[in-house]
């Protein structure tokens, strides 16, 4: 029994000197943590634990030996990041975690056009030369080089949208010309038709 009790006096003994010298070493009197004590101390408790004690006073008071330690350590991990964090910082971080979780996003929002502002129409009548389709094309790489890209359409397929789509408004509006114009909506270069009254 003699010998029982030393072990828990010997542990409560390593708690207070480590406790002390953690104290040191906040206060600026050591430069490192006392990391090797704490080791030894850390596996004494284990050792301890896996012990069966069949003496409820002297289970009861390893339990209150080891929830001190636990209450040192948390309050040694916390002074640590404190010192590594700045007071501030860490007031900060703990203050975020423990807020409450943000707003959901709300609905996304409708298209916007995101393109500085929308170029002019270009008038493509039927027959016309390809110097029309060269300005669009034109536009579609100013768009896309905005956004750090190359335009994933060559001038010809863009030659073809534009026939289409123009043969598309004519027949619709039964129109002889079509203005078509270039512009981003959200990161996306589109190419608009529009009618043109004779």
């Amino acid at each position: 029994m003699i010998k029982q009790d030393d072990e828990l006096d010997k542990l409560e003994e390593d708690i207070r000197k480590l406790k002390n010298k953690y104290d040191q070493f906040f206060n600026g009197i050591m430069k490192l943590p006392p990391s090797q004590e704490r080791r030894n101390i850390e596996v004494y408790l284990h050792e301890m634990a896996k012990q069966k004690m069949r003496d409820n006073t002297r289970r009861f008071r390893f339990n209150t030996l080891l929830t001190r330690y636990n209450q040192f350590r948390e309050m040694w991990a916390r002074k640590t990041r404190e010192r590594e964090e700045g007071p501030l910082d860490f007031r900060r971080r703990q203050a975020a975690l423990n807020a409450a979780p943000p707003p959901p996003p709300p609905p996304p929002a409708a298209p916007r056009v995101t393109s500085a502002r929308a170029d002019p129409y270009v008038k493509v009548a039927p027959g016309t030369n390809g110097e029309e389709i060269r300005k669009l094309y034109a536009q579609i790489e100013t768009e896309h080089l905005k956004m750090g890209k190359l335009p994933p359409i060559t001038i010809e397929q863009l030659g073809q949208m534009v026939q289409k789509q123009g043969e598309v408004v004519r027949s619709k509006f039964n129109v002889s010309s079509v203005a078509f114009r270039i512009e981003t909506v959200d990161g996306k270069v589109k190419l608009k038709a529009k009618r043109l009254q004779e």
